[in-house]
């Protein structure tokens, strides 16, 4: 029973506003239809999402999952107030991870959490999340908006992802991974999106803000370092489809250094050329600036390769072709040799 001498309460009034959820939800099912894709049964509105693994063209498929967030690059976002790329960056975190199990994505789901609604700058989010789904084949079918006052500061919001993919049974990778197989590796459209609290901590040591001009890109250094994470997908899932790969490799926390041997058998290393492609000029900079070694600037970021595939030699230089043509940057940079581990080459430069 309710007590008359005290004033009524809303939930408006404790900071949560339903109508703000509301409208961003209107405000995004245009770009959340743009997505559909054959499979789409319903998807927003609904307490559920539904897909049709037939009808997206699968009859005997095995599901892959996979989540991720953002990190900290979403600081950079808030302190700057760009919010039209992070959401691509939150669907590659998660699509380039499924289609290194030979999977193709079929559908997105997203986590938005904030202490107050901001119905522009998260329409703005996922609408980049649309655009990273479209670009990559999957449908944003669902998602969740999280208005929680007090758990976070004014203006900060934390975001997550979840992908779904499906491969027909057996053909899961990695697999046929044997000594002499070539790496290619693709090149990445800088930072991605690992790393940022290094980042952070050596923009912070040069005093520079994010509007500066970066000294590395003809931008502001706020720019340059949101440039998204790139999205592999479609070149990737066209080169297995044409045979001869044997695993690729996602190059996200942890660098070459960690995620190659992921997608290597027990007894298997790599040896990698470092001057097999030229380090992109933001990792120079952050190198001078924080005074990087190599190892740590290996282990920390990609280095100037996103993805790696694993491939037979003799369809390494087809395979090549192929990605070239698909627009990636293409770069030969080592073998698959006996030994556990990888083992460097040259120098970065």
């Amino acid at each position: 029973m309710t007590d008359n001498s005290k004033s009524a309460l809303t939930y408006a009034q404790a900071g949560v506003d339903i109508d703000a959820g509301n409208a961003l939800v209107d405000r995004i099912k245009p770009a959340a239809a743009a997505t559909k894709r054959p499979g789409v049964m319903a998807g927003l509105g609904g307490f559920g999402a539904l897909f049709d693994l037939k009808a997206a063209g699968y009859d005997d498929p095995v599901l892959v999952a996979a989540t991720d967030g953002v990190g900290t690059k979403l600081k950079i976002a808030i302190d700057t107030g760009h919010f039209d790329t992070i959401g691509v960056d939150l669907v590659a975190m998660c699509v380039n991870d499924l289609v290194c199990q030979g999977a193709e994505p079929l559908f997105f789901l997203d986590y938005f959490a904030t202490g107050k609604l901001e119905v522009e700058a998260a329409a703005t989010i996922v609408e980049g999340i649309a655009k990273g789904c479209a670009d990559s084949g999957c449908a944003l079918i669902g998602g969740e908006t999280a208005e929680m006052p007090g758990m976070y500061a004014p203006g900060d919001f934390d975001l997550a992802g979840f992908a779904v993919g499906a491969m027909n049974r057996g053909a899961d990778l990695p697999a046929g991974v044997v000594e002499g197989d070539v790496l290619l590796g693709l090149g990445s459209d800088g930072v991605h999106s690992n790393g940022y609290s290094l980042v952070r901590r050596v923009v912070e040591r040069t005093g520079l803000g994010w509007d500066a001009p970066a000294p590395f890109a003809q931008t502001s250094l706020g720019a340059a370092l949101l440039a998204p994470t790139r999205l592999y997908v479609k070149p990737a899932l066209a080169a297995i489809r044409s045979g001869g790969v044997h695993g690729l490799a996602h190059i996200t926390g942890g660098g070459l250094t960690e995620n190659l041997p992921r997608v290597l058998p027990d007894g298997l290393g790599a040896d990698i050329d470092l001057g097999a492609w030229p380090l992109p000029p933001v990792f120079g900079w952050l190198a001078q600036e924080g005074a990087l070694d190599q190892a740590e600037l290996l282990k920390t970021f990609n280095a100037g390769i996103g993805m790696v595939l694993v491939v037979d030699a003799a369809r390494a230089d087809a395979l090549a072709a192929e990605l070239a043509d698909a627009g990636e940057q293409v770069h030969r940079i080592g073998t698959v040799t006996g030994g556990d581990g990888v083992r460097y080459s040259g120098q970065l430069a």
